[in-house]
């Protein structure tokens, strides 16, 4: 039986050399060292691939389009209008192609699986599509064109502010009561039936400011054990808004009143007290991290240290995409620890090294953010896998212990030789394998798009 021969392995248990796996059912079946067989894949440095735990797909057309200064100061929620007016033109076709794009980007830098956080639901004046799940089956169609592992996650919007403030204009192709939520997943989790066996379907509250709690308790259910993702203590004004309405914070009150635990990813949480850092750790949620996003909206840097000193489970997200980077988020991420406190390695574990923390702690919690399990390699665990080559000039230098440290923080996209999704192996020799088909969509819904915009 054909398997991937590789150089040296990172497994659950440390690193091997001259290692062999076979693959069985998107699954790693045997693994052992030896020599490799006749049909082998020959690759040098074979790694678990990490999810990318929170994307919007179709904000990768955007990138490097809101890079000017409003007239007043500029922010996150001015980005926000600029989004509303992008997205109000964007036709079913034009966001399969732009999520396809995403999604090719991602796997060549070396994300086996995706988070779709996937909050457009509606035409662009808020009328209803003949299916509800219109704009998912475009995700659908885009992850099946490329293999990447899909956790798909519907978002239920409701409000335009905390208060059950009105939806502006922007956001009613986003909108759905509890109602209409529970109608848009059932037709989702319908059609993901024809998907790929690996592919998940959790649920989305956007966020506190975008539903309320009687909302909240309303639509839980209907996530039945599945992953459960929700942005959280992004901004300082959606802190300050929170706790106004609320009477406490936005991860204080989400610890205190949701059913919060290990099938939960709060993303950003950006803003938190020690309090709030500390209990959300012990909460067993995964932190969905964003670090470029983060950077490029000027949300601020995670409470990093606290949180992993008390064994916070975290994972990276390319959330707008404006850069497709994994070793650029698990390097941002480090890099604003390090600007912010004045000091090197923040996020090392004891005596691992600061890229090895990163990347291996990133690759559990994406895992456990997506429901895809395990996060490692080790037999029984999904396949996915990543390739890189420690021939590359960037990492030539390097210990096979260093090897980590070399992607995260030398290494370029051209780095990454292959990867596998669920055992689908979509890069070969750095590329994804329908990049060009896939590119030239991409381009032509872009021209008309820009067209139109």
């Amino acid at each position: 039986m054909a398997g991937i021969h590789a150089t040296r392995v990172l497994t659950a248990q440390g690193w091997i050399e001259n290692a062999r796996l076979v693959l069985l059912g998107g699954h790693i079946a045997e693994m052992a060292s030896g020599a490799p067989e006749p049909g082998d894949i020959r690759v040098d440095t074979l790694l678990p691939a990490p999810g990318n735990l929170h994307s919007h797909c179709f904000q990768r057309a955007m990138a490097g389009m809101t890079e000017r200064r409003a007239a007043d100061r500029d922010n996150f929620w001015s980005w926000r209008d600029l989004m509303y007016r992008f997205v109000g033109q964007m036709t079913p076709g034009q966001f399969q192609a732009i999520a396809a794009q995403g999604y090719v980007e991602m796997m060549e830098a070396g994300y086996a699986s995706v988070g779709e956080f996937h909050y457009v639901h509606h035409r662009p004046d808020g009328g209803r599509y003949d299916d509800p799940a219109e704009l998912s089956l475009a995700v659908f169609a885009a992850a099946s064109d490329t293999g990447i592992g899909l956790t798909h996650l519907p978002v239920l919007y409701t409000y335009g502010g905390a208060g059950r403030r009105p939806l502006a204009p922007g956001q009613l192709r986003f909108a759905n009561g509890p109602d209409g939520f529970a109608d848009l997943v059932q037709a989702v989790r319908r059609a993901a039936a024809a998907m790929p066996a690996d592919t998940r379907v959790g649920i989305a509250p956007h966020s506190l400011r975008a539903t309320c709690p009687d909302d909240l308790t309303a639509v839980l259910g209907l996530a039945a054990g599945a992953p459960v993702h929700m942005h959280i203590a992004e901004q300082p004004a959606e802190v300050a808004q929170i706790r106004n309405w609320l009477g406490a914070r936005p991860v204080e009150w989400a610890l205190d009143h949701l059913p919060v635990g290990a099938d939960w990813c709060l993303i950003h949480a950006t803003h938190m007290t020690a309090g709030e850092t500390d209990a959300m750790a012990r909460s067993g949620a995964v932190a969905g991290l964003c670090p470029i996003t983060e950077a490029n909206l000027g949300d601020g840097p995670f409470n990093g240290a606290e949180y992993m000193a008390r064994g916070g489970a975290f994972g990276v997200g390319t959330d707008s995409n404006v850069r497709i980077s994994l070793a650029g988020e698990l390097r941002m991420l480090e890099y604003s620890q390090r600007l912010r406190d004045l000091a090197r390695n923040v996020l090392a574990i004891g005596d691992m090294s600061v890229g090895t923390a990163l990347f291996c702690g990133a690759a559990r919690g994406a895992a456990q953010a997506l429901g895809r399990g395990g996060g490692q390699i080790e037999i029984g665990a999904l396949a996915d896998l990543m390739a890189i080559d420690s021939n590359d000039t960037a990492l030539c230098a390097l210990r096979t212990d260093q090897l980590l440290d070399g992607f995260c923080f030398a290494g370029g996209r051209g780095v990454v030789t292959d990867v596998w999704a669920a055992g689908r192996h979509s890069v070969r020799g750095r590329r994804h394998v329908a990049r060009d088909r896939i590119e030239r969509d991409f381009r032509d819904a872009m021209r008309a798009l820009v067209r139109d915009v």
